[in-house]
């Protein structure tokens, strides 16, 4: 199979890329699962952007400020500057943000943002609507359930991938490739991504030599109800503290003024760590309150975390929630300059959450996320259709590591609890060299490609933490 362009992943940013390439270009979306079993799918916030020109600067602050010295201020300014114009492209294009009953737009505030910018859709399931619009719209076929095991890459230059569809493996060729594949949720035991996201294509790249950047920077979202049995665990947007929720212990103390004077809209990597540490503290369980909520205003706002909720036995909003941090999203991934190019590789793209433009430094800024994944996958789609892709000549033999050994399974849930203890929202020097020895020690015996491949990029996440000894952003080290 031969084609113009494959693009890796089928989220915002794999989707808008797509969006962008006219359907004159032979493109192919590869998909790890369903559609819509994304991370796109489960945004609960919104969609930043400046409200007007004034707010540009305001917002470039406000990033720049949660990425506590760590962005690409030149990546930070595409990101503001480009928003107006990709709020716009969507509407032109028919999708609908909520509005006001005047037709105004309605927009919310989050954690770390100083003015009212972020826009919405269904209440709270922006990631949904504007999923379910973009795969509407999507004008390019797409092949499904199918995991990339591997990259073909032939004297510098990209040349396809190789995947496991059906039980088979197959190799599809291609002239550029473009990787939207998320980050690496599954890593960890407790977490908010979709259960496809595992960190595979990372893995990849470490094995290629493809440049990773900034994998120590995993942030971790504070309030998330882990009550639910099922692996992915229920977020409890941003946009409810932004909104007036309260965070407290059992006794209702608001302990958070206690750490910073923000309370519960300081950034997500202090909320975190004051929830780590005053749980650790007292041992007191720690709950979202919604009491000052007006109940109509409420489940009209957020009907789909009022739903949840209530399916899980909650009066909301009169009852409050327990909560606890969990992981959230992947700062760091594959280096790429602003066009999406991934160094040393021609033909090779990286867009979403996957990618590391350094927009997010050292804490990704509520909501920037879709944005990204918007703007910077409209601009690699202009890279792609205005570069000429590589024209490989080679065979590429089939990959025959086996995929699956037995205790694959048992070592993945063991890795995500090492991944929990040692490599989150608090960090040691002890506990990373304890995590780094025991994920050598079980990259050593045969193992299946798929669980190698986790691994890899696990390893790749402590090294980096170990090698940042300072505390910045989301990086916390105790010791």
């Amino acid at each position: 199979m031969q084609y113009d362009i494959l693009i890796v992943g089928a989220g915002v940013a794999g989707l808008y890329a797509a969006l962008n390439i006219p359907p004159s270009k032979k493109v192919l979306l590869i998909n790890k699962t369903r559609p819509w079993e994304c991370n796109t799918y489960y945004a609960q916030g919104g969609v930043t952007t400046a409200r007007d020109e004034a707010d540009i600067p305001v917002h470039i602050a406000d990033t720049l400020e949660a990425g506590a010295g760590m962005c690409n201020e030149e990546a930070v300014h595409v990101l503001s500057e480009t928003s107006r114009e990709v709020v716009r492209d969507l509407i032109e294009r028919g999708f609908a943000f909520d509005r006001a009953e005047d037709g105004r737009l309605l927009y919310t505030k989050e954690a770390a943002h100083s003015a009212d910018r972020i826009l919405h859709a269904g209440g709270d399931a922006t990631g949904r609507y504007l999923h379910h619009f973009l795969l509407r719209n999507n004008p390019h076929p797409m092949l499904a359930n199918a995991t990339v095991i591997d990259l073909l890459i032939e004297e510098g230059q990209v040349c396809g991938v190789e995947v496991l569809h059906k039980g088979e493996r197959k190799q599809i060729l291609a002239r550029q490739v473009i990787i939207a594949s998320g980050g690496v949720g599954s890593l960890y035991r407790f977490h908010t991504n979709a259960y496809s996201i595992s960190g595979d294509i990372q893995g990849i790249c470490v094995e290629k030599g493809i440049p990773l950047e900034h994998m120590e920077m995993m942030q971790f979202h504070p309030t998330v109800y882990i009550g639910n049995q099922s692996v992915r665990k229920q977020l409890l947007s941003e946009a409810l503290r932004g909104e007036g929720a309260r965070i407290e212990d059992e006794d209702g103390y608001r302990f958070l003024q206690d750490y910073d004077p923000r309370g519960e809209l300081a950034p997500r990597d202090i909320v975190s760590r004051a929830l780590f540490d005053y749980r650790k503290k007292t041992k007191k369980q720690i709950y979202l309150s919604f009491e000052d909520f007006d109940p109509e205003y409420f489940h009209r706002r957020f009907p789909n975390i009022s739903e949840n909720l209530r399916n899980m036995g909650y009066a909301i909003p009169k009852d409050r929630v327990p909560i606890s941090p969990a992981f959230h999203y992947a700062i760091g991934g594959i280096k790429t300059d602003l066009e999406g190019h991934v160094e040393g590789v021609k033909g090779l793209f990286a867009v979403g959450e996957v990618a590391s433009t350094g927009v997010h430094g050292a804490n990704r800024l509520a909501s920037n996320s879709l944005l990204e994944g918007l703007v910077f996958a409209r601009r690699a789609a202009d890279a792609v259709l205005s570069e000429e892709g590589s024209r490989c000549l080679g065979y590429f033999p089939v990959n025959r590591e086996p995929l699956f050994l037995e205790g694959d399974k048992e070592k993945k849930e063991r890795l995500r609890r090492i991944m929990w203890k040692h490599v989150s929202i608090v960090r040691t020097t002890e506990g990373l060299k304890e995590a780094c020895e025991e994920i050598e020690a079980m990259l050593r015996p045969p193992i299946g490609r798929l669980l190698k491949l986790r691994l890899l990029t696990a390893r790749e996440i402590v090294r980096a933490a170990l090698a940042r000894t300072e505390s910045v952003g989301v990086h916390f080290r105790e010791s």
